[in-house]
């Protein structure tokens, strides 16, 4: 395996600058993840602010429960062990749970985690486990209800599983019929090329579903076949097991409601300050807090000291809420401006590991962790890597195409390598005979509208109609110089369809069972061979 670095372009400027200049955006952020002292000086502060937490031996007994059903390893054991212990920390990271995992970033999400926690371990001497955050309260179903994979024919196939109801319910309340599940793993199958992995694939898919209810069951039992005997912890976000365990810092976000949406606004001028778009929304009146009301996920606003949805769908006054949330705990859920001081009340977070995308946002709940007694934790960005098979790297070698040129300027390249196949020269002497047309019909157009306008344009249509034909014959030579080439654009093609595929980079687009299934389990277990990056750069695995 070789492994190098090769910049690639990140859509999120704030988030760039995190990544490779922090000292820029420190205002912003509490520690910078290059600096072995701040990592000892988070883990002073966590040791120190102990209480601020939630009971970690109930939420570990809850975590059993849930592991237990769904990622029941020895390792995952341990980790809990080790969780309910009181010098325990928590390197915490998650995504939304995508079919059959969604694509490849999840999984290098996941390989940061658990790196992260791993190198804190030794550099801190305690331990420190990884938890993987399922946000199964989101109710964006169709976000998270479809993948991609290449097909045979080089066409990017997105397998999609449709909402049974269309109900706006947290993706971990929306059970799914038993035939999308099959049909959905049928289009897989059909998708994917017969290997010495499918079938054991496949009929581990089919016993995942007939389990599960929701696609947050399935991606559990998924991420606990990858990633259980690293020890990765799993909790679902929806799961009613901890709503309890959350009540007090519900209770704090509702008593400081008004002072964390000031927090929010300061944030966000903070990063308009050093020229930067905010990365979520601040409105004012946002409570930042979901109810569940009658299945229906509605967010909340403040309107003349009352909590309430757009619609008028329920009202509260703030002592009502707090009511309601001591006897019902599971109809409340957090926003994405909320989760972040969520996740640092439940677990002693040493680490998160974000992506390009929730750097940027989190940026805007700095002031919000210091307005509720926190700190923003250490934030490592996630892992990127392109995958480049050895096929596909042969190809590339062949037509002398690097990295760089497949990403920025692969369509140039491709169509000058079709052109010097062009050895006779014909699309030089098309262009030259084009030329000469145009100069041979002009003093015999201008004779003719001197004989008459109307001939004038006769001659002009006659022109056009020979120039037409012309095209049409240059058209057809480059069509069959191209059908000549057929193999060779098809190896074109298969490298801009592996490594860009829908213009995108490959891990925002392709999921890890077509890689599962070319080389079983053995590729997870080699990407643990990679050194960790803590800035986050990209870099190509070949």
């Amino acid at each position: 395996m070789n492994v190098v670095q090769v910049p690639m372009k990140v859509n999120q400027p704030l988030s760039d600058t995190y990544m490779k200049d922090y000292e820029q955006v420190r205002e912003l952020f509490d520690y910078n993840p290059v600096s072995e002292q701040d990592w000892h000086a988070r883990v002073a502060w966590l040791d120190e602010t102990c209480k601020l937490r939630a009971d970690r031996k109930e939420l570990v007994r809850r975590l059993r429960a849930y592991n237990a059903e769904r990622n029941p390893h020895a390792a995952v054991s341990a980790a809990l062990n080790q969780l309910e212990q009181d010098d325990a920390l928590v390197v915490v990271g998650g995504q939304q749970s995508g079919l059959f995992t969604g694509p490849l970033l999840v999984i290098y999400k996941a390989l940061t985690i658990i790196q992260t926690a791993r190198m804190a371990t030794e550099r801190l001497n305690r331990p420190v486990v990884p938890v993987f955050w399922i946000a199964g309260e989101d109710h964006d179903f169709d976000e998270v209800n479809h993948t991609y994979v290449l097909s045979p024919e080089l066409q990017v196939q997105k397998i999609r599983i449709d909402h049974p109801t269309g109900v706006r319910s947290m993706v971990s309340d929306v059970v799914v019929p038993s035939e999308s599940w099959q049909a959905a793993i049928h289009q897989l199958s059909d998708l994917l090329p017969n290997t010495e992995f499918k079938a054991d694939l496949v009929e581990q898919l089919n016993a995942f579903a007939a389990v599960s209810d929701t696609l947050s069951d399935f991606y559990a039992r998924i991420f606990g076949m990858l990633f259980g005997e690293t020890g990765l912890v799993l909790i679902d976000s929806a799961d009613q097991a901890i709503r309890s365990i959350e009540v007090p810092m519900f209770e704090r976000i509702i008593d400081q409601n008004d002072e964390l949406e000031k927090a929010y606004f300061h944030s966000e001028e903070d990063v308009a300050k050093h020229e930067f778009t905010a990365q979520a929304d601040v409105t004012a009146g946002n409570a930042n807090l979901f109810y569940i009301h009658e299945g229906t996920r509605v967010l909340l606003h403040k309107d003349n000291g009352r909590f309430t949805d757009r619609k008028g769908l329920v009202t509260f006054s703030r002592e009502e809420l707090r009511a309601t949330l001591a006897s019902h705990p599971e109809r409340f859920s957090n926003n994405v401006l909320t989760r972040p001081l969520m996740q640092d009340y439940l677990f002693p977070v040493l680490s998160a590991v974000l992506g390009t995308g929730e750097i940027a946002y989190w940026a805007l709940t700095h002031r919000a962790f210091h307005a509720v007694g926190f700190r923003m934790p250490i934030i490592v960005p996630r892992m990127s890597f392109t995958f480049v098979e050895g096929t596909v790297q042969k190809q590339m070698t062949k037509y002398d195409l690097t990295f760089d040129d497949v990403i920025e300027r692969f369509a140039e390249r491709k169509e000058a390598w079709l052109h010097a196949q062009d050895t006779l020269g014909l699309d030089a002497d098309f262009d030259h005979l084009k030329q000469q047309l145009e100069t041979m019909y002009q003093p015999i157009l201008s004779k003719l509208a001197q004989i008459q306008a109307g001939l004038g344009k006769l001659g002009e249509t006659n022109k056009q109609k020979v120039m037409e034909q012309v095209e049409f014959l240059q058209n057809r030579t480059v069509h069959d110089l191209a059908k000549q080439n057929e193999t060779a654009l098809r190896h074109w093609d298969r490298i801009h369809s592996s490594l860009i595929p829908l213009g995108k980079p490959q891990e925002r687009v392709y999921n890890i069972f077509a890689y599962l299934n070319r080389y079983g389990n053995t590729w997870i277990s080699s990407l643990y061979e990679i050194p960790l990056d803590l800035t986050g750069q990209h870099r190509v695995i070949s």
